[in-house]
């Protein structure tokens, strides 16, 4: 090997060792309530995305492309489809190499309340980090759409001698009310850590534009679980990482905030919370240009998940009235368009649309019958969800309200409870 490529490849076994050594910890216990009725049944990790995907799937690709095998996932709330996508997509890792990904239920190890908020999770289960004895502890959020290479952040981490590292994203201003916001200094170093102010701090030279936590934390073991003793002490404390740990570590503490950019241009990298309805749709229809920000084809970065073994999507039919036909839409496996018109939407496994039907700017989650003659447009139709003949979606407005869930920019969220509620006679 020339000195050239010794200089080249040395850095990639420095991360290379840094991740090895990392414990991933995700969040997946949060109720999701702003994804309104799509997380009556399931968390917010656990619901469909991107046509065969779950959001959970994203942050666990991530940690396994970025060389992170070692994955401890608590959970909490609604988890049981969770545990089977996971159970299902994730244990090929091998236990005999060190690898897993750990499923640890809400346990009330340290008393009989359940998890308080996100440090509290950890708290409770610090005895199941430390027995893993990991160099780096990785706290993520289980609930967000990006991808990422972590070994950089870590490298990072190191690099600066940081006790804390956040991972930050630039966001508009007038959004920034649903983050945590920092202010840093030149080096990047936090200054000043607001969870979901009312007025966001902008960056300076940029007033519309604030630095907003992305809810990855790095952290070295002994001093987290010495921060986490401390605030299960203290019972005037929220037990959360952004409303808490963060801000009271920055006087004492150095404090670091890394950004998610593009190494060589500096350009923000694609990153989404999907945390509202609308931007649970918006984010999916995103997917469906013909140049999207998220290459879920890139070889290079897979998206991994469970594989249902489907047969290939199928068009029927081709007469003037009826023909099946799906354009500038992708359509997952197992789907059947019968004599029907897909444009602009995202369908995932397992849809059928049946005759003369229209599907416009939708996203129909998995397992969906649309039936005969049926009109949907800007909607989302939830999983298992049977539409009946005829039923129009998108059209009406004042009726889509009576009967659905309808956002303030007009997206229509459809569950099976609600057409069996608007079946029902008055």
């Amino acid at each position: 090997m020339s000195t050239e490529q010794q200089r080249q490849f040395a850095p990639r076994r420095y991360l290379s060792r840094l991740t090895r050594g990392t414990l991933a910890v995700i969040m997946v216990g949060g109720r999701g309530e702003r994804l309104k009725q799509l997380t009556e049944d399931r968390c917010k990790p656990a619901t469909p995305f991107g046509g065969k995907f779950r959001i959970i799937d994203f942050v666990l690709s991530n940690c396994v492309n970025s060389g992170i095998r070692q994955i401890s996932v608590l959970t909490q709330y609604k988890a049981h489809s969770l545990i089977q996508h996971i159970q299902g997509g994730w244990s090929y890792l091998r236990g005999e190499f060190g690898e897993f990904v750990e499923i640890i239920p809400a346990q009330q190890r340290l008393g009989p309340d359940w998890y308080q908020g996100t440090a509290d999770a950890l708290w409770q289960n610090m005895e199941i980090i430390r027995a893993h004895r990991p160099l780096h502890v990785l706290v993520l959020a289980g609930d967000h759409i990006y991808k990422m290479d972590y070994g950089p952040m870590i490298g990072f981490h190191v690099e600066n001698e940081a006790d804390i590292t956040v991972g930050v994203v630039e966001v508009p201003r007038d959004r920034a009310r649903d983050f945590g916001v920092l202010t840093v200094d030149e080096s990047n170093r936090v200054v000043r850590f607001q969870e979901k102010p009312l007025d966001p701090e902008p960056i300076p030279g940029r007033p519309d534009v604030a630095l907003g936590s992305m809810g990855i934390y790095i952290f070295n073991p002994k001093l987290l679980e010495r921060l986490l003793r401390a605030d299960a002490a203290n019972p005037d404390s929220a037990h959360d990482f952004g409303k808490n740990i963060v801000p009271d570590a920055i006087e004492n503490l150095r404090v670091y905030a890394y950004p998610f950019e593009d190494v060589r241009t500096k350009a923000q990298n694609y990153w989404r919370d999907v945390g509202t309805v609308e931007a649970y749709y918006e984010a999916n229809m995103e997917l469906v240009r013909v140049s999207p920000e998220l290459n879920i084809y890139d070889e290079q970065w897979p998206i991994w998940t469970y594989q249902e073994q489907l047969p290939p999507a199928k068009f029927v039919f081709d007469e003037d009235d009826r023909r099946g036909v799906a354009i500038d839409s992708m359509v997952s496996g197992g789907c059947i368009i019968s004599g029907s018109r897909v444009s602009n939407s995202l369908l995932c496994s397992n849809v059928r649309v049946h005759d003369r039907s229209i599907i416009d700017r939708s996203v129909i989650l998995p397992r969906v019958r649309i039936g005969e003659n049926c009109v949907i447009q800007r909607a989302i139709i939830d999983e298992g969800t049977l539409v009946p003949d005829g039923t129009q979606i998108g059209v009406d407005p004042v009726a889509d309200a009576e009967r659905f869930h309808v956002t303030e920019g007009g997206i229509v969220l459809v569950t099976s409870a609600m057409l069996k509620a608007a079946s029902r006679p008055a």
